[in-house]
């Protein structure tokens, strides 16, 4: 029998080779369908996403615009200029441009500018980056401008997969050293996350195949984080309870089975409502937030996949001596641990409840009020942590033309009205000067000077003037405007998405739970850590980090995620303490237990959790940075705050009335062989 369950073991594993055959294939070609302009984070209704698509139908497709700038800190000399103009006349012979670049000098005489339009690269990407650094290769000057500004982000990002794959890989594993005590035993979840990775990967690629979802450098960052935070943390649950049957079964294979059985509901309850959580994203207009929905909740579930079928196999096949050198032997005993740290926690917990009620909640609102000092949106320039050149060169021209937009406003009519488009633009408060462009099927580029810098307050008014002058059919659309309708775009995804979300996780806890309370107040908790985490955030970006903004989406990814995960934990808690009180304990004695006996290993899985978003904060992108902080901080407040005391506290005041109006609500209801007979589920 046993050399059967052995069998049983090496076939899951043979299994697993098979899936990883198939999926390598798939998961190579990830990399090929990211999209990472700001065009294609929005949504197709938006102006911006309406003048894209127009002008990369118009002759040559869509145009790359740069600009090329020479600047001296003393003033331009006449060698300067001439370097300049010789240098301008070489890309002009080497590539065909739209119109003869012709200089704008400064007022006070420090800086060249230099506009360049092309359409030879159309909408290839690569062709674009090819063009940018060849422009860059032939001028001694700076090259900014939206193309040079996409090429430059596309490599930030297309540089992140390495970094933030190996810096996430030695966060895990540091940190499994340090829980497992073992020089072996980190290695098997860490190899089983790697997998999922992989497989999630594949998944994302087919799921962009057959149902064209959006695929960005931030998904895919995010994903990778989600895969290896959320599989540590279900690999330690189950290697916990794994290592607690190992000391009461015999066989290995028998002590697995019983370790899955008693933590399995509780891993597919709570990873099940984060797939949930995070698959509400797809109601957002945002491309960016909707095609994050699916991608996190393949990381998720490939997760779950691998932590539950892959794991459990290898731990099998590899035995007690996996564990070395603390291996639990049969019929032994763990040694008499020092009285917990969470067993303090409860205590105090229950002592005085609803002193440490009040307390907590006074803190987590006076966190929250930090979010009010959030630095406002962030600017194309604020994007990078670092200073790419097309950022160099945006900062140079915002300095030398104060007086005057350096960055266009595209702007597409139907052929007929361009006459009175022209006059309306030219009309329009804040518009320095507008001229025609190309034409084709029956549509006219109009291009726009404003009088203001970019994204500046000034020239948003601009923007949403000529919007509102233009009228509908006429598109207003470039750098600025894509900028303006990812605010409006957020801004209505979280009216839409928050309420969604709230509603979709209280349903599945109320379900699971079987208590309309005890999901109130874990929703209310972690609603209160993601006030109290954007707050902490609000605290530390402009002063700490030097962030110059904050991103559009922020506050609903972040809320998207810290709702999803903290009521993964959640879950974790409350599933034990009921299962305390089906064996007939007072809710409060069974808070503090559940508190005593699952806080060591949750506490564990929210540490890696936080270190893995963590990670996130070193990477050369503000907004992945800014997301990785508050996801973290968040994750950090609900293992130690409110789960070990705000959710305990509430649910020693509230006695019976926690399950209200489930049948523990009422009275007792004590299973057979309850008590002493009946050892309580632990995850």
């Amino acid at each position: 029998m046993e050399g059967r369950k052995r069998i049983v073991g090496w076939g899951v594993l043979a299994l697993w080779v098979i899936v990883i055959a198939l999926a390598a294939p798939l998961a190579g070609k990830l990399g090929d369908v990211q999209r990472d302009r700001a065009v294609d984070y929005l949504p197709a209704s938006a102006d911006s996403t309406q003048v894209a698509n127009i002008m990369e139908q118009m002759p040559g497709g869509g145009s790359t615009d740069l600009v090329l700038v020479y600047h001296r800190d003393g003033g331009l000399t006449a060698a300067d200029r001439a370097t300049a103009a010789r240098e301008v006349r070489q890309v002009a012979a080497e590539h065909p441009l739209a119109s003869p670049p012709r200089a704008v000098p400064s007022e006070d005489g420090t800086t060249l500018l230099y506009a360049v339009s092309s359409t030879e690269p159309g909408t290839d990407e690569v062709a674009r980056d090819a063009f940018v650094h060849d422009v860059r290769a032939t001028v001694s000057g700076e090259v900014g401008g939206p193309g040079a500004l996409a090429t430059d982000a596309g490599e930030v990002y297309n540089s992140l997969d390495g970094p933030l794959l190996y810096t996430t890989v030695a966060v895990v594993a540091i940190l499994l050293i340090v829980i497992y005590r073992s020089p072996f035993l980190w290695l098997v979840p860490l190899a089983v996350a790697g997998v999922a990775d992989f497989l999630s990967m594949a998944v994302t690629y087919a799921l962009h195949q057959g149902f064209d979802i959006s695929v960005s450098g931030q998904s895919t960052g995010v994903m990778t984080i989600l895969v290896f935070g959320a599989g540590t943390d279900y690999a330690l649950l189950l290697v916990s309870r794994y290592r607690e049957e190992l000391r009461r079964v015999p066989r290995p294979y028998d002590a697995m089975a019983a370790a899955l059985r008693g933590c399995g509901p509780a891993v597919l309850a709570s990873s099940g409502t984060v797939a949930l959580g995070m698959l509400c994203l797809l109601a957002a207009d945002m491309n960016s937030s909707r095609g994050m929905g699916p991608t996190a909740a393949v990381g998720v579930l490939c997760a779950l996949i691998a932590m539950m079928t892959l794991l459990p196999a290898l731990l099998v096949v590899l035995g007690r001596r996996v564990f070395w050198p603390l291996i639990p032997a049969y019929g032994s005993r763990p040694k008499a641990a020092r009285r917990s740290l969470f067993a303090a926690m409860g205590s105090s917990a229950g002592r005085r409840p609803l002193a440490v009620l009040l307390t907590g909640a006074a803190a987590l609102a006076a966190l929250a009020l930090g979010a009010l000092n959030l630095p406002g949106a962030l600017k194309q320039e604020d994007t990078f942590s670092s200073t790419p050149e097309a950022v160099a060169a945006m900062r140079t021209l915002a300095a030398a033309y104060p007086e005057t937009g350096t960055q266009p406003v595209t702007v597409v009519a139907p052929t007929g009205r361009v006459p009175e488009a022209l006059r309306t633009a030219l009309a329009t408060d804040g518009v320095a000067k507008a001229e025609r462009g190309r034409s084709s099927d029956g549509w006219t580029e109009i291009t726009v000077i404003a009088a203001h810098p970019p994204q500046s307050a000034a020239e948003t008014a601009t923007i949403e003037a000529l919007r509102t002058a233009l009228g509908d059919g006429v598109y207003v659309g470039g750098p600025s405007a894509e900028q303006l309708d990812m605010a409006d775009t957020s801004a209505r995804d979280r009216n839409i998405v928050v309420p969604l979300v709230i509603v979709v996780v209280l349903i599945v806890l109320v379900v699971l739970l079987r208590s309309l309370v005890a999901p109130l107040i874990l929703i209310a908790a972690v609603v209160a850590v993601w006030g109290a985490a954007l707050g902490i955030g609000g605290l530390v970006f402009e002063g700490l980090f030097g962030f110059g903004g904050t991103d559009p989406g922020l506050a609903l990814l972040s809320f998207v995620f810290l709702v999803a995960l903290g009521v993964d934990y959640g879950i974790f808690l409350m599933h034990r303490m009921r299962e305390e009180c089906l064996t007939g304990a007072e809710p409060g004695a069974a808070a503090l237990t559940a508190l005593r006996t699952t806080g060591g290993v949750i506490a564990s899985a929210g540490l890696v959790l936080a270190a893995t978003f963590a990670v996130l904060v070193n990477m050369p992108m503000v907004q992945l940075a800014e997301l990785g902080f508050v996801i973290a901080v968040g994750v950090l407040l609900d293992t130690f705050l409110v789960r070990t005391y705000l959710v305990t506290s509430a649910s020693v005041l509230l006695g019976r009335r926690v399950w209200w109006p489930g049948p523990l609500a009422r009275k007792p209801v004590p299973t057979a062989g309850s008590g002493s007979e009946r050892e309580p589920v632990r995850v």
